[in-house]
């Protein structure tokens, strides 16, 4: 009986079907992290360029491989977003056909809270979406398990709630009430109360550098860290008031929008803006970040939107029509305007923001704040009446981290990461404009020489300030006027003798070999050892 090798070989080398799913899926993934082309080695000569060239390929595809092996199994899923057929526009998808087709869990997250005693409402949510805290203007304030819809604690402050934060995690959060800020327990116990930052306008959290921001409303921003209490900067903007206040997650700086146009940023270690930006001709209304840290959106009340690219400082795109009141990015790069009665959420498609979904709220409900929750699909819009919330298919992360984010972290593992959290705690200086730059060596300059000119003006200060000292009255003979200028010129010589010029010269002269002498200048009895010329 003869058997044929070759089917054999063939036979050894067909995968069983679910094995072929998964390498026609790897294929695919591998695609995304290839980097282009690779380089047309038949065509070059050199050998040893060839086969350098060669070598890297390899590697690029062996760290294209591991990428995608990465992203099977550690990112299981991913976002879905939606898909139309035809001339079918995704912005005339309403939420009640979305209801129709998402499962029981995702339609829970469809709701609307009608409080309208409270209302226009403030949102914040915790970092892992599970806590979501709604301050009213009128001095309610709740907190919400997102996850299970339970409602934790509800108080009532009886004045006015301007703004909320939660701060490292869902224990504690602060409000900026009528005449100072207040931090409270989650119990609804207050637990402190900030009087030195005076009626606060805007309250935001810096979780890498435990630092609560906050601008009132003389345009003063404070920076207070909240491990020790201590107060870690006071800045005066000299911008006046603004209501406009964000953070950027990549550096930590923090953006104020001015009545002028401008966006300053600000970080705690300058009492100076570290960047000035003429973004618009009348009043800027809304800032955001991507969560990238490269993108920012301002709205102006000349009804635009535009986005900026932070790495050049530069204009990428203006969207006109609608004066958006607030803004936010979710995680996956969607961006949310409120204004009025109307949310519009706008999809990056083909590196240009165009109209992806569209929501409008009931008529005569005003959007105040609109937030993304985080790792789900869920925008959280407070308004005149309450807080709703709707489902944006796209817009959160489909993977959490646990050791980053845990929405289902028990009381033990919060604990622990608060501990890792304080020793992991970034001190102010690190907040920068390019947080690359941490760690990095600084680049050695020799120090350069100061100029004539320069020494000179340092020369006559130290000079003016020698004259100026006080003497101390002296007693027995010592007080004597002679004595008292002999000693002002001895102090004025002594200042001269710290900077570099006459004394120097005379120094160097005397140092001069009598060989090197003028003879004219020299006794006769020394003339014979000059140098003739």
């Amino acid at each position: 009986m003869e058997v044929d090798l070759e089917d054999n070989n063939l036979m050894e080398n067909v995968l069983p079907p679910d094995e072929q799913e998964i390498d026609v899926e790897l294929e695919a993934k591998e695609k995304k992290y290839l980097r282009g082309e690779g380089a047309n080695l038949e065509s070059l000569k050199d050998k040893k360029l060839k086969t350098q060239l060669a070598s890297r390929e390899k590697l690029y595809g062996k760290s294209a491989k591991a990428a995608a092996k990465i992203e099977k199994w550690l990112l299981p899923a991913s976002a879905g977003y939606l898909e139309t057929d035809g001339l079918e526009k995704t912005w005339r998808i309403k939420q009640t056909d979305i209801a129709k087709e998402v499962d029981i869990l995702s339609s829970r997250n469809q709701y609307d809270i009608v409080l309208p005693d409270f209302g226009p409402y403030k949102l914040d949510f915790t970092a892992s979406g599970r806590h979501m805290l709604a301050g009213g203007r009128k001095g309610h304030l709740a907190l919400v398990d997102m996850l299970n819809m339970n409602l934790i604690r509800e108080i009532h402050v009886r004045e006015t709630v301007r703004d909320v934060a939660f701060l490292h995690n869902d224990q504690f959060f602060a409000a900026a009430q009528k005449k100072y800020a207040y931090i409270y327990g989650r119990d609804g116990t207050e637990l402190h109360c900030l009087k030195e930052r005076g009626p606060v306008a805007r309250l935001r959290f810096l979780k890498n550098h435990f630092l609560l921001a906050s601008v009132n409303k003389i345009g003063q921003l404070h920076y207070q860290d909240v491990t020790y209490g201590d107060m870690v900067a006071s800045i005066r903007t000299g911008k006046g008031r603004t209501d406009v206040m964000e953070v950027n997650p990549h550096n930590g700086v923090v953006a104020l929008g001015h009545s002028g146009g401008t966006v300053t940023m600000w970080k705690p270690t300058s009492q100076a803006p570290l960047v000035q930006m003429q973004c618009h001709p009348g009043p800027v209304s809304s800032v955001a970040f991507h969560p990238n840290g490269h993108l920012m959106a301002t709205s102006g009340k000349e009804r635009k939107v535009k986005i900026w690219d932070l790495r050049k400082f530069e204009e990428v795109q203006t969207i006109h029509g609608f004066h958006a009141k607030t803004l936010s990015f979710s995680q996956k790069g969607l961006l949310a305007a409120g204004t009025g009665s109307f949310v519009q959420v706008l999809g990056d498609s083909s590196g240009n923001y165009s109209r992806y979904m569209s929501h409008s709220m009931v008529k005569g409900y005003q959007v105040e704040k609109v937030m993304f929750r985080p790792y789900e699909d869920v925008l959280g819009i407070g308004h005149s009446m309450g807080w709703s919330s709707v489902l944006i298919p796209g817009s959160g992360e489909p993977n959490f981290d646990s050791w980053v984010a845990n929405p289902f972290e028990t009381s033990k593992q919060r604990r622990e990461k608060e501990v890792h959290l304080l020793l992991d705690k970034l001190p102010p200086e690190t907040i920068m404009l390019d947080p690359s730059k941490i760690g990095a060596m600084r680049p050695s300059r020799r120090k350069e020489k100061p100029t004539r000119g320069e020494i000179e003006a340092e020369k006559e200060v130290a000079i003016e300030a020698a004259k100026g000292v006080e003497m101390k009255k002296k007693t027995k003979g010592r007080n004597k006027p002679s004595k008292r200028t002999k000693k002002k010129k001895e102090m004025v010589e002594n200042a001269k003798k710290t900077f570099p010029g006459e004394e120097q010269g005379n120094v160097a002269g005397k140092k001069r070999r009598i060989g090197d002498v003028d003879a004219a200048e020299l006794p006769a009895s020394l003339k014979r050892f000059a140098r003739k010329n």
